[in-house]
């Protein structure tokens, strides 16, 4: 976990964070100053940012929504002061308006991120500071404090070199806590071909199989926000299993970034999970992650003992090399 210490001062009504990295101290500026790389992150997990505006200079303005997994739109803006290479960034954290400007029925606040090399590592200094007291107390109940924390976890991943870091390492899956789990898997391809081999049926049926010896027998989708998805999968020759499906419903559709989706087993008496899959892409490797969301940790632990991740795997493998390679 990279971040190594924060904490709230109600008196200074500040809250500030700390985090080291093993990368010099440009690498960490160059995260926060380039928005492809700071959307990867300047959000927790579910709950990523896209930035539609990027102005990072004294006077300038940066806009950019975090889109939750319900497909809630929360807009904010940086209008920033000072910008010193590759020491120092000062702005205020806004929320706005659906046209864009300062919402000023929320709190505000003003952040000044502060980076120093420690040794071969380096440290980015996250001080926040409010007007008023009820600002503070307001934005803690919103969860910032723990959303700074989740945020800045993503990091590491931001600046790590995604061929070292992930490719050739196969499916990895994470516990997150009781009821999250997170699944990751390298490819050495562009996220467009990512994100049609995961959106067109016909690409669909050649690799979503799992182990050998089952065939997709229904793959329907009316890829909008609220249309509705039904998969199915029956066995073949002498493979032994019975036919079974899912279905759900779609709540967020980001082309070549992100879908959102509920799922449940068709005909299962278990409430739905929310699977939130997306695809960064740093040159010509993209990362799929996949956070999947359990009602309970009882069905979780049922799902994973299925074998699940293998059987994506499985899937995965057959998509590099039947599909991604045709289409290199």
């Amino acid at each position: 976990m990279p971040t190594t210490s924060v904490h709230t001062d109600p008196e200074e009504l500040t809250m500030t964070l700390v985090a080291e990295f093993p990368v010099p101290v440009e690498r960490l500026w160059g995260a926060f100053a380039d928005p492809r790389q700071l959307e990867r992150f300047w959000g927790p997990p579910g709950f990523p940012a896209t930035f539609t505006s990027f102005d990072l200079r004294p006077g300038g303005r940066a806009h950019y929504r975090m889109t939750s997994p319900q497909g809630e739109l929360f807009r904010s803006l940086w209008q920033v002061s000072e910008v010193d290479e590759p020491n120092r960034i000062v702005f205020r954290d806004l929320f706005a308006t659906e046209d864009g400007e300062v919402d000023g029925s929320m709190p505000g606040s003003e952040t000044v991120l502060t980076f120093e090399p420690v040794g071969a590592r380096s440290r980015v200094t996250v001080l926040t500071s409010f007007t008023s007291s009820a600002d503070l107390d307001q934005m803690l109940a919103m969860g910032m404090l723990e959303g700074y924390t989740q945020a800045f976890g993503q990091l590491d991943r931001v600046l790590a070199d995604l061929r070292e870091y992930a490719l050739g390492k196969g499916t990895v899956t994470d516990l997150v806590d009781d009821t999250h789990v997170r699944i990751t898997r390298a490819f050495e391809a562009p996220r467009h071909l990512l994100w049609r081999a995961h959106t067109d049926p016909e690409l669909m049926r050649r690799w979503l199989l799992g182990p050998d010896g089952w065939e997709m027998t229904v793959c329907e989708n009316d890829l909008v926000v609220g249309g509705t998805y039904r998969n199915a999968w029956a066995p073949t020759g002498d493979t032994a299993g019975e036919p079974f499906g899912f279905d759900g419903e779609n709540l967020v559709i980001e082309p070549e970034r992100r879908i959102v989706t509920t799922e449940r087993m068709t005909g299962a008496p278990f409430p739905a999970n929310v699977n939130d899959l997306q695809f960064d892409e740093v040159d010509g490797v993209t990362l799929m992650t996949l956070l999947i969301t359990y009602p309970d940790q009882a069905q979780r632990d049922m799902v994973l003992a299925t074998g699940m991740t293998d059987g994506m795997e499985a899937s995965y493998q057959r998509l590099e090399g039947e599909v991604l390679t045709a289409a290199a």
